[in-house]
């Protein structure tokens, strides 16, 4: 735990986004989040997503966050959860936004140019601001980044879940998915301290917690 302050907010690509200064230890990677309350006693706390790296801290973006202004002082628990993995060997990395913004996969992408992989962003959305060497395509060009791609990673709600599922599944390519990894989006509230259970995720056998067992999972597990 500590605090962090709002340095500044940007608006990207039609998102509101905040810097913010943290020390290093809460820094949350690709994937990961980390819990953030404009007070101590927050009752609901705001689950930060790593957008972008800054000095001394990240950029994240969240709805929940924009009436946040620089200066905002804030406490911090994290980071928490399980994140993204790019496996060193990747080449070829695609970041799928199935149902919304690639805001959560976004952090991933100066990780994979910097090992020398070709990026691509996947999904139907309107990005004007990335960097030159990141493709974007949308979503109904998945079944060629399918076959193309080395390393998948998607972001999904939970409520589509099943939905993501039967696309994946009529598309009958599914062995190029058995590395891939899922960011479930659902509230994440008590950080895995409660185990309240309002996060539960529905696997092949059984139930996880995004709060703690994801926010992502690994597509073999769904």
């Amino acid at each position: 735990m500590g605090t962090g302050q709002v340095v500044e907010t940007l608006l990207e690509d039609g998102f509101r986004l905040a810097r913010i200064s943290c020390a290093a230890n809460l820094i949350p990677s690709a994937g990961q989040y980390t819990l953030a309350g404009a007070a101590s006693d927050a009752p609901l706390p705001v689950p930060l997503f790593h957008t972008d790296s800054a000095p001394e801290g990240f950029i994240t973006a969240s709805p929940e966050t924009e009436s946040w202004n620089p200066g905002q002082r804030l406490f911090l628990r994290g980071p928490l959860g399980r994140g993204f993995n790019v496996p060193l060997s990747a080449r070829k990395v695609a970041l799928i936004a199935f149902d919304g913004s690639p805001i959560r996969l976004r952090g991933l992408i100066r990780p994979g140019l910097n090992q020398g992989a070709a990026v691509v962003l996947v999904g139907n959305f309107s990005v004007e601001q990335l960097p030159d060497e990141v493709e974007a395509q949308p979503l109904a060009a998945l079944p060629d980044i399918l076959d193309w791609a080395d390393c998948l990673a998607f972001d999904v709600a939970r409520e589509n879940l099943f939905e993501l599922r039967e696309t994946l599944g009529a598309l009958k390519q599914l062995p190029a998915l058995e590395e891939a990894q899922v960011l479930i989006r659902t509230s994440v509230p008590c950080g895995g301290v409660a185990e309240c259970g309002v996060c539960a995720v529905s696997l092949k056998f059984g139930w996880k917690l995004a709060c703690k067992d994801g926010p992502v999972f690994e597509w073999k597990e769904l």
